[in-house]
């Protein structure tokens, strides 16, 4: 793929300018991805800035460059300068490829939790109506016949506008993607076209980044202030900024509540340890859902999915297949049941609200007189005020807790765990250096009943230690349990 450079910068020069006759055969915002012929665009970063390695970029053969403005001296390639090059690189992103995402449905989904159950819930839907789904977010990109690669919850946009243009290459009619404030603030998706958005929910998380609450929910309603009047927001209005969410909008919008007659409700619900069943009732459209899901955070989760497929017409056979047959979300209230019968539970979750949503739904659903033990840690390098808040949720639903490492990162575990025990109010807590003894004492003290919860990582793969990322997995060391017993 190719475009010429003054059709690709369109509308980021000022009138009038003339550019030189250059072909661009690639696009890149790190060095490392430059190849001889390609646009480079310096991007200020927290840790880097891009304006930095504008020569080396140069020297691997960018034969152009993006940049903020700041004074490089004299350069041997034409300098675009722009106001902000975070948002001239989703745009040029989009454009060298075609805006793909023009191509496909894609849904975007939001919220602090529940964005992976609810995304897989809907992958499962649309692929059992027959669509060529693919599914992109916290578990990689999922798509039949490519590799499952591990991303960011949302990618940079160079990256995500080269795997839209390839999805579509191979015939992929759909992508549900999960959509991080994060990605919303840095303007990687602002050239997406999303024909649909669902908002979860919203509780405190990543305040080491947005500060404040407020800033947290502006960037998460970025996704639906973007939305054309021919798209469509489904939005959770049980939680406390929905109605917000809803004013946001420049799309209609449809609402989802378990607690009132919104545009989509429960009608029916029974809810156990083995799952859920129900009827949902959408206008005068009802559908039987019948899922191995539990808890209520995932009856909100198979609303929106409900909701989302309704809009786009899938057939309702189609709708309740798909529910029942997203059996198991790897990471997300993941039930193991070991030899001797007991329950471990693996759950993603890193925030108060997670905590309280997991925790609530196992002691409610557990048998009488058995006991929880909750492993659990923080991770480094984020929001330390959530720690004690998370001890304090886990104290008052488990029997006991193991408190152990989790991504540590740069930081110190030990003052980690000190500002993790501060939350605790009674002495039902061992602190561990090392994860995999927390976990392997859990399961070898489990009695008749008994229940182990293990949260933070889910299918995670490693522990993030001083910027390397070390081998470890809580679901290997629960399997290697299973298998010796």
């Amino acid at each position: 793929m190719k475009k010429q450079l003054d059709s690709l910068v369109a509308g980021l020069t000022p009138s009038g300018k003339t550019l030189p006759d250059i072909e661009v055969l690639g696009v890149a915002t790190h060095t490392d991805n430059v190849r001889p012929g390609y646009l480079f665009i310096a991007i200020p970063g927290a840790r880097a800035d891009g304006h930095d390695y504008v020569h080396t970029a140069i020297d691997r053969g960018a034969v152009a460059v993006i940049t903020s403005g700041r004074d490089l001296g004299e350069l041997p390639v034409p300098q675009i300068k722009v106001a902000n090059p975070r948002r001239a690189a989703s745009l040029i992103a989009a454009e060298f490829f075609d805006h793909p995402s023009r191509k496909m449905t894609v849904i975007g989904i939001t919220g602090t939790n529940g964005k992976t159950t609810t995304a897989s819930l809907i992958s499962s839907i649309l692929q059992a109506a027959g669509h060529k789904t693919a599914q992109l977010g916290t578990l990689g990109l999922i798509a039949e016949d490519f590799p499952r690669q591990n991303t960011l919850t949302t990618m940079e946009p160079v990256a995500l506008q080269e795997t839209f243009a390839r999805l579509v290459q191979h015939g992929f009619t759909h992508l549900v993607m999960e959509v991080s404030s994060h990605a919303l603030q840095q303007y990687r998706v602002a050239d997406v076209d999303f024909n649909l958005a669902i908002y979860t929910n919203l509780t405190p998380e990543h305040l080491d980044y947005h500060h404040t609450m407020e800033e947290y929910f502006h960037a998460k309603a970025r996704l639906f202030k973007m939305l054309s009047i021919t798209a469509t927001a489904v939005v959770n209005t049980d939680d406390r900024y929905g109605e917000a969410i809803k004013s946001e909008s420049t799309a209609p919008v449809v609402t989802t509540s378990l607690s009132s007659e919104a545009d989509v409700h429960f009608t029916r619900i029974d809810s156990t340890i083995e799952g859920i069943k129900g009827e949902i009732r959408v206008g005068e459209h009802r559908y039987q859902m019948e899922s191995s899901l539990i808890g209520s955070f995932n009856l909100e989760n198979i609303l929106s999915a409900v909701a989302a497929a309704h809009i786009l017409g899938i057939p309702p056979a189609a709708i309740e297949t798909g529910v029942k047959s997203c059996a198991v979300v790897p990471g997300r209230m993941e039930i193991i049941t070991t030899p001797s019968g007991n329950k471990v539970i693996v759950d993603y979750a890193h925030t108060p609200d997670a905590y309280e949503k997991v925790l609530s739904t196992v002691r409610d659903l557990a048998p009488d007189g058995s006991r929880i033990t909750v492993v659990f840690g923080a991770g480094g390098d984020r929001d330390a005020s959530k720690r004690p808040l998370m001890a304090s949720i886990a104290e008052s639903y488990a029997t006991r807790c193991f408190v152990a490492p989790d991504n540590p990162r740069f930081e110190d575990p030990a003052q980690i765990n000190a500002d993790v025990v501060k939350g605790f109010t009674r002495d039902c807590y061992t602190i561990f250096e090392d994860r995999g003894q927390a976990l392997r004492k859990a399961l070898t003290e489990m009695g008749p009943d008994d229940i182990v919860v293990v949260l933070g990582k889910g299918r995670e793969n490693y522990q993030d230690i001083r910027g390397e990322k070390i081998p470890y997995s809580d679901f290997e060391i629960i399997e290697e349990f299973c298998r010796a017993h």
